[in-house]
């Protein structure tokens, strides 16, 4: 019986101990970045009604934490620097002083990189030999980048993986680290490539939080409010959590076990079999997942991943993700993106917050007659187009990047180099040519169909772009526009730049042209229409 009392008595005060423990997010670690130019929050949880103390350079503030012990404060606007200086957090805890003390601490430049493996692939996923050698040099490039990195004001912070579905998260976890020699090899490509640029470019401090995680769909990064902005949204996430509780109901741990354990012993048998003959082993079962852990469920990775981070002062954020919606509501996606943008816009609550995204680079076979409407890549991509829509939003077009045989291109240094052309032009006010030409408007004039574009910089022309070397201007033809008239029957179309930012398109058979549509493929290989900046063109039709 004493024993039973001592054991109850020793949880109760580890209960209170806990209670009374000051306690921060995990991004509120030594090596962090904050954000300059604008406030920096910085908050907590602590016994109900402590007063803390939060102390950095030369400012030191106070507040009272409320009945659940939750803080918050907001230290003013900073100048950038490079001097690694100490936050030190304190709170008065049952009449002793708790401490909490953060090191190496710069101020600069933050920002959040989400979305699947494109943005998740760090380097020691993107530096292996190239599917196919034509690619090799970029691999043998990222090889010396990651060999040579030395960068020790330029960070990252790596959120870890989780999942919450029904309930938004507050500690998270994840470490901050440095772009030097080995911890760079964990580092996000693309994200790294566009603080890159940003370091060169601004001469301050520059770091990256990378939240992100690969194979998911745009829907479990979307907090749970926005599900409310309209009908198609709110009977979207109704029908998933519906799933989520009918499934954890009919869960049962013991059979999911027993049947993986059947299914392995088969395959052993198979791949055994296949090894004898000097094939390739079938492809390893997977076991299936606990309900909780379906990175897939509408909102799981906001409420784990993203909300512990809010609202952490960034500059904004950069975007790679679609390729999982391709086969999941494509037509949906620019309703899915606008809503997002804005649900972590509200978390943050800042006065701005950019969003710069990756339209999906080039993938798949080279189609060799004019493609229709229905596929689901090239659906995304001009969703995303249309996802332009929503301010202080911009759009990496990456249309001559990609490779056919590898979803995950190498070349994250164009896409770092094009995500960071929209944020010095709209963050930071660099008067730059900072997008390719996109459609604006058409006009059918007889047999042809003039198009004009916005962002033509110093104007359009045909170029040719080889790997990561600079886009050069070719005397070719424009290729990949296609054209049909009222019988809907599409062909491959003439067109010439006809002035700074003017093309037309015709076609000899079709006197009265209705639409025109160009790149319009996953992997429209030969689309050359540029502007002389060296950017490429976005996929577009010119009607609804």
């Amino acid at each position: 019986m004493r024993t039973i009392v001592l054991v109850v008595f020793g949880l109760m005060l580890s209960s209170i101990c806990m209670a009374m423990e000051l306690s921060m997010p995990s991004i509120f670690a030594d090596h962090m970045v904050l954000q300059r130019g604008q406030n920096v929050p910085v908050w907590g949880i602590t016994e109900a009604g402590a007063m803390v103390e939060v102390s950095f350079g030369e400012q030191k503030k106070t507040v009272k934490a409320d009945a659940n012990g939750v803080w918050r404060i907001d230290l003013n606007a900073m100048l950038a620097s490079a001097q690694s200086r100490v936050m030190t957090i304190s709170a008065q805890l049952n009449g002793d002083n708790t401490e909490l003390n953060i090191s190496d601490v710069l101020v600069g430049e933050v920002w959040l990189a989400g979305g699947q493996s494109n943005m998740y692939r760090p380097f020691r996923m993107l530096t292996g030999k190239a599917t196919d050698p034509k690619y090799e040099p970029v691999a043998e490039y990222l090889r010396k980048e990651r060999d040579t990195a030395n960068d020790s004001l330029f960070r990252q912070y790596r959120a870890g993986k989780d999942f919450s579905v029904l309930e938004e998260k507050n500690q998270g976890r994840g470490t901050w680290s440095k772009a030097v020699s080995g911890s760079v090899n964990e580092f996000c490509g693309t994200a790294y490539f566009f603080a890159r640029e940003l370091r060169r470019e601004l001469g301050v401090p520059v770091a990256i939080i990378a939240c992100n995680l690969g194979g998911t769909k745009i829907e479990p990064w979307i907090p749970m409010s926005s599900y409310q902005k309209n009908d198609t949204l709110k009977a979207f996430y109704k029908n998933e959590i519906d799933a989520y509780n009918e499934n954890l109901a009919s869960w049962n741990q013991e059979n999911v076990d027993k049947e993986f354990e059947q299914e392995m012993a088969k395959w052993s048998v198979k791949a055994e079999e296949a090894k004898q003959k000097g094939k390739n082993e079938p492809r390893r079962p997977r076991k299936l997942e606990h309900p909780d852990r379906n990175k897939q469920t509408a909102s799981t990775l906001y409420n784990a991943m993203i909300h512990p981070i809010a609202p952490f002062a960034v500059k904004g954020a950069i975007w790679y993700q679609g390729e999982s919606n391709g086969n999941n509501l494509p037509e949906q996606y620019a309703m899915r993106l606008s809503a997002m943008i804005d649900g972590w816009r509200k978390a943050w609550g800042q006065k701005e917050f950019f969003f710069d995204y990756c339209q999906l680079a080039s993938y798949k076979d080279v189609n060799s007659e004019p493609l229709d409407e229905t596929d689901g890549w090239v659906i995304v991509q001009n969703q995303m187009r249309l996802a332009l829509e929503v301010p202080s939003t911009g759009m990496a077009v990456l249309n001559d990047i990609g490779e056919a045989n590898d979803i995950h291109p190498k070349n994250k240094l164009d896409t770092g180099k094009r995500l960071s052309l929209w944020a010095l032009s709209q963050a930071y006010g660099k008067n730059i040519v900072y997008s390719g030409p996109l459609y604006k408007d058409s006009k059918i004039k007889g047999n042809k169909i003039l198009i004009t574009f916005d962002h033509v910089g110093s104007g359009l022309m045909v170029g040719k772009k080889h790997l990561m070397e600079s886009t050069v201007e070719v005397d070719e033809p424009l290729k990949r526009f296609q054209i049909c008239g009222k019988d809907g029957q599409w062909f491959w179309a003439e067109a010439k730049i006809i002035g700074k930012n003017k093309v037309k398109v015709w076609h000899p058979k079709i006197a009265n042209p209705v639409e025109v549509r160009y790149a319009w493929s996953p992997n429209p290989e030969g689309a050359n229409l540029y502007n002389k900046e060296g950017l490429p063109t976005s996929l577009f039709k010119t009607s609804d």
